[in-house]
């Protein structure tokens, strides 16, 4: 349930093992990140939502997120667009008990759950803005990718500035169909992967992949295999982080690797067989699984 206020905020309940501090760990990984802020606690972001460019800080109350409109009381269909946007961020609408009954007894998942309890699946809302970002971060390390996103967004994202900082949202996939290959490898982009986003900014642009579309298909990995540019692991990452697949597994995610590693205390790797065999309790919850052992990396 939303709770609105005529002014400038509305609040959205959050479950009882919500933990937004702990979800802060995660949004806070970078210093390059520029598509929000953290600053004492309270996350500030831009979206450009029915055609506006709306500001607003999420703070959290008892038992709920805060959703504050600092620069004028947006219209209704823009306050509720921010707080559907913020449940799918926070992935608020999920029910974790049955993950964290299965995750208590599970060997490898016990003390992380223990240890994070109440973090959600940070979710990337829009399919572009995750799509794009699974393409460019193929191959690549984490610093390096933020790198080139940062680049991405002030380039061709929309900004503006509050109390001295400059805020940007994600570019639209409308604005980056007119781009070309030259544009994007101006970023440091490969050619590769200027080819495979502009190639998705057009099929989005067309109408012929969208978010809704997706949700329907019955088998939503093998749509998504279809985009030239998404492979597995990138797949995966999509279904996992906007599409709320809680079975989405990215099997061949090196942070995987190396969390289960060191929740293991062995000296290599284990191999993809060796994954498949410990994650047979995890049916059903594999995204969850995944997202806690990243954490345990942070």
């Amino acid at each position: 349930m939303k709770k609105e206020n005529d002014d400038l905020y509305m609040d959205i309940e959050t479950p009882a093992d919500f933990n937004f501090a702990e979800c802060l760990v995660h949004l806070g990984r970078s210093s390059q990140e520029n598509l929000y802020q953290l600053n004492d606690g309270v996350l500030t972001k831009l979206l450009k939502l029915n055609g506006k460019l709306v500001l607003f800080h999420v703070i959290p109350v008892t038992g709920a997120l805060r959703i504050e409109f600092p620069l004028g009381c947006p219209s209704v269909v823009e306050r509720k667009m921010a707080a559907g946007y913020v449940e799918d961020w926070f992935d608020l609408k999920t029910d974790l008990r049955e993950f964290y009954a299965m995750a208590e007894m599970d060997p490898v998942l016990s003390k992380v759950v223990q240890q994070y309890y109440g973090l959600r699946i940070m979710g990337v809302p829009d399919l572009f803005e995750a799509l794009v970002w699974a393409v460019m971060g193929q191959q690549i390390n984490l610093t390096f990718a933020y790198t080139l996103k940062r680049r991405f967004v002030e380039n061709f994202g929309e900004s503006l500035i509050y109390e001295g900082e400059r805020y940007w949202t994600f570019p639209t996939a409308e604005a980056i169909a007119v781009l070309t290959v030259a544009d994007l490898r101006a970023l440091q982009l490969t050619g590769r992967k200027a080819e495979y986003i502009l190639g998705i900014a057009s099929a989005m642009t067309k109408g012929d992949l969208n978010k809704e579309q997706l949700l329907q298909e019955p088998d939503i990995e093998r749509s998504l295999l279809k985009i030239r540019g998404i492979g597995a692991w990138s797949a995966n990452y999509v279904m996992m982080k906007c599409l709320n697949s809680q079975s989405a597994f990215p099997l061949a995610d090196v942070g995987l690797h190396n969390a289960l590693k060191a929740q293991l205390k062995k000296e290599r790797k284990p191999t993809v067989e060796e994954i498949i065999e410990l994650a047979k309790n995890w049916e059903g919850w594999q995204a969850y699984a995944t997202f806690y052992l990243w954490r345990s990396l942070l």
